[in-house]
């Protein structure tokens, strides 16, 4: 009888380790580059981080030199007092045009510095008046794009993200590594040049 529990512990062990990696390796296949694209970099990041703000313009620039797009997930830190609100306010620009909310996520890279919980809806404000576009009282009534952003945190979570920036080059191969993180900046570049050989 022992033994037949023990067994049978270390059977639903082996089922809880297997569903864990088969979900990893789940969320992981989500690393690759949009459809018709080759390559691709991948970004965690909360707009409120500082090194976020410093990544900003080495990430847009690598975009641009090598004509790959880049696809950023929301990531705001707990500790982080209006990154959440950002964020929200991003994805509204961004259901109005991509470029609008990645315009505004520039900005707010750019003058986060100045930015505080109090003054950051002013911020969007003035943002979305140069650019005539209206900003309701209501950004998120429903809260679907909280909801939105969560998941998207939840997501990175699961990958194990800790910390951001996390950038990856990620590339469509089915085999050996479609992705890889870029632990040092200062290699973005030489690392999309290995997945551009690399990939189909």
């Amino acid at each position: 009888m022992k033994k037949h529990r023990l067994w049978l512990l270390a059977v639903l062990l082996i089922m809880a380790v297997a569903g864990t990696i088969a979900s990893r390796a789940q969320d992981t296949k989500a690393l690759r580059p949009p459809k018709g694209a080759k390559v691709a970099i991948v970004v965690f990041e909360d707009m409120q981080c500082p090194d976020c703000a410093r990544a900003h313009p080495l990430v847009e620039e690598a975009a641009r030199t090598y004509k790959i797009p880049v696809v950023r997930y929301d990531f705001p830190l707990p500790q982080h007092e209006w990154s959440m609100e950002a964020a929200v306010i991003a994805r509204y620009f961004e259901k109005k045009s991509k470029k609008l909310g990645h315009d505004f996520r520039t900005e707010v890279f750019k003058h986060q510095q100045e930015i505080t919980k109090q003054n950051l809806r002013p911020f969007a404000e003035k943002f979305a008046a140069a650019r005539k576009v209206d900003l309701p009282v209501f950004v998120d009534p429903q809260g679907k794009l909280a909801a939105e952003i969560i998941a998207e945190r939840d997501f990175g979570q699961r990958i194990g993200i800790t910390h951001t920036p996390t950038l990856y080059v990620v590339s469509n191969r089915t085999s050996g590594t479609p992705f890889v993180e870029v632990v040092d900046r200062s290699n973005l570049f030489q690392l999309i040049d290995e997945m551009k050989r690399e990939a189909r």
